[in-house]
C-alpha cells in the first residue's frame, strides 16, 4: 500500500538549550526530517513515519500510540506531542497534560493516501494481548 503523508514537526528551543541537541531529538525519531531554524524554534518536514513506527513496536507501546493518534485525529490527519528529553535518547514518550518546561515536540500529520485510520493502523497496528494483529 502506498502511503503519502506530510509530517510537520515543531519544537521550541529555549535559551537554556543547545539547538543541535533539539535537532538531534527530532532526527532520532524522524531521521529523514529536513529541519529549518526559526527564531525560538525548529520546524521540520518529513514524509515518513517508518522509524517512529519501528520504535513504537520496539517499545511495545502500540496501544498507547493508537490512543494518542486517534485522540487528536480528523479527516485530514492527526497530531500528537512528544517529550523532548525522551526523544533526545531515541525514546518515544507521549506528552499528555501540561507541556514540559522545555516545551514539547509537536507533530502534525497530514494523510493524503490512504485514509487516516488505515495509516494509523500501518504505523501502530491494533494489538491483541500486546501482539500486533492485522486489522483486516
Amino acid at each position: 500500500m502506498i502511503h503519502q503523508v506530510d509530517v510537520r514537526i515543531v519544537a521550541p528551543v529555549r535559551d537554556t538549550e543547545v539547538t543541535d541537541r533539539v535537532a538531534d531529538a527530532i532526527h532520532n525519531l524522524f531521521p529523514n526530517a529536513e529541519i529549518e531554524h526559526e527564531p525560538g524554534r525548529l520546524v521540520a518536514e518529513a514524509h515518513s513515519m517508518e522509524a517512529l513506527s519501528e520504535q513504537l513496536h520496539e517499545q511495545a507501546i502500540l496501544d498507547t500510540a493508537r490512543k494518542e493518534f486517534f485522540r487528536r485525529a480528523d479527516d485530514e490527519g492527526f497530531a500528537f506531542a512528544l517529550k523532548k528529553q525522551a526523544a533526545f535518547k531515541g525514546i518515544i514518550n507521549f506528552s499528555v497534560g501540561s507541556p514540559d518546561e522545555l516545551g514539547d515536540i509537536e507533530v502534525q500529520m497530514t494523510v493524503h493516501e490512504p485514509d487516516v485510520e488505515s495509516f494509523i493502523d500501518h504505523v501502530a497496528p491494533p494489538t491483541e494481548e500486546g501482539t500486533p494483529v492485522d486489522p483486516d
